[in-house]
């Protein structure tokens, strides 16, 4: 673990230099502890692949009081929490089709593979939350099986569909709602990613593992799905 000041009031802990599970659980891990207990001191964490943002009452502590208590809290280890044993698992349905997967045959030719062995792929797999940004609730996956991965496109659209999956390399992540991207779009999901009512905002969180599961268009329509491109 390395800690580096950012400014006055805010730092960046670090756990490693690669994205992976393993990095995925200790950022989990130590967000979980430092919610729990340093919630007098902190006035907000952003957790990312490999390392957690975290801004801090500067009327209550210091830099170097600061980092006395991130690594106490940090290596106290007694939350009895453990990677992916502790993860939460959210299955989310997904259309697999060319009427909202817009760039479903692109991905197909790019593999040298069929539609059904690209949805097959990408839904057989259990993918970990590596970090949200880019738009709220936008979570970043990972990692796609190289099979599939596919380069993010030459050119953005100006307006992706809210629920649209893509992929960008091996990574894939869902569109919370419509805005601009470049990713490669394979389906579309009707489960709902942000709730503005609740105080997590977002569907899922980093360190949350993700599954997705291919249903009909039938299926999609009954679960409040839209065909609509935009």
């Amino acid at each position: 673990m390395r800690i580096e000041s950012v400014n006055e009031n805010t730092c960046m802990v670090y756990f490693g230099d690669q994205i992976g599970a393993e990095s995925a659980g200790l950022v989990k891990q130590a967000t979980d502890r430092l919610r729990r207990d340093m919630s007098d001191l902190i006035i907000d964490l952003v957790p990312s692949y490999t390392s957690i943002l975290v801004t801090w009452d500067l009327e209550q502590a210091d830099r170097f009081a600061i980092t006395r208590r991130l690594r106490s809290a940090i290596d106290s280890g007694d939350d009895g929490s453990n990677g992916d044993d502790s993860a939460r698992i959210v299955e989310l349905p997904v259309y697999y089709d060319p009427e909202v997967g817009l760039d479903l045959e692109d991905v197909c030719e790019h593999a040298g593979l069929s539609q059904d062995d690209v949805v097959r792929i990408h839904s057989e797999k259990l993918y970990q939350v590596y970090a949200i940004g880019f738009a709220p609730g936008f979570a970043y996956l990972g990692s796609t099986d190289e099979r599939i991965a596919t380069p993010r496109k030459s050119t953005p659209r100006l307006k992706v569909p809210t629920g649209s999956v893509g992929i960008a390399g091996t990574q894939t992540a869902i569109y919370p709602s419509c805005t601009p991207g470049g990713w490669q779009i394979i389906g579309r999901t009707p489960q709902k990613m942000i709730d503005w009512d609740s105080d997590s905002l977002a569907l899922v969180q980093v360190g949350d593992q993700v599954r997705f599961r291919a249903i009909s268009r039938d299926e999609f329509l009954e679960l409040g799905g839209n065909l609509d491109e935009l």
